[in-house]
C-alpha cells in the first residue's frame, strides 16, 4: 500500500507542478526571443557541433564502473553481518564487471588517438 501511495505522489507531484507553471508563466513569444544568445554575439554559424562517438563511448564506460563502486561500497560496510553467501556474489559481481573490461579492451574502447 505504501509503495503504491510513493508511486502515485511521485506522478502527481510533478504533473502537477508543470501544469501549474505551464499556467502561471508569462507566454509572450517574439522572435526576438527565440534567437541564440552568446554572450551578446550574435550567432554566425550553425549551433549543432558533432562530437567523436568516442566520447560518449568513454562516458558510458566511467559511469558502468562508477556505478560499481555504488553497489561496492554498501556491501564493504556490512560485509560482516553478510556472511560467505555476499562474498561469492560480489566476486561473481567484480568478475562480470571485469569480463566487460576485457571486452572493452579488446574491443579498444578504452584507446584514445
Amino acid at each position: 500500500m505504501i509503495v503504491f501511495i510513493f508511486l502515485l505522489l511521485g506522478i502527481l507531484l510533478p504533473v502537477a507542478a508543470l501544469t501549474a507553471g505551464r499556467f502561471l508563466r508569462p507566454h509572450a513569444p517574439s522572435a526576438a526571443k527565440q534567437t541564440t544568445y552568446e554572450s551578446g554575439i550574435e550567432p554566425f554559424h550553425e549551433a549543432r557541433v558533432q562530437f567523436n562517438v568516442r566520447y560518449y563511448i568513454f562516458a558510458l564506460m566511467f559511469v558502468i564502473f562508477d556505478v560499481e563502486t555504488v553497489f561496492l561500497y554498501p556491501w564493504a560496510v556490512a560485509y560482516e553481518q553478510l556472511g560467505l553467501f555476499a562474498l561469492i556474489e560480489m566476486i561473481i559481481f567484480v568478475f562480470m564487471l571485469l569480463i566487460g573490461l576485457i571486452y572493452a579492451w579488446k574491443k579498444k574502447v578504452l584507446k584514445w588517438n
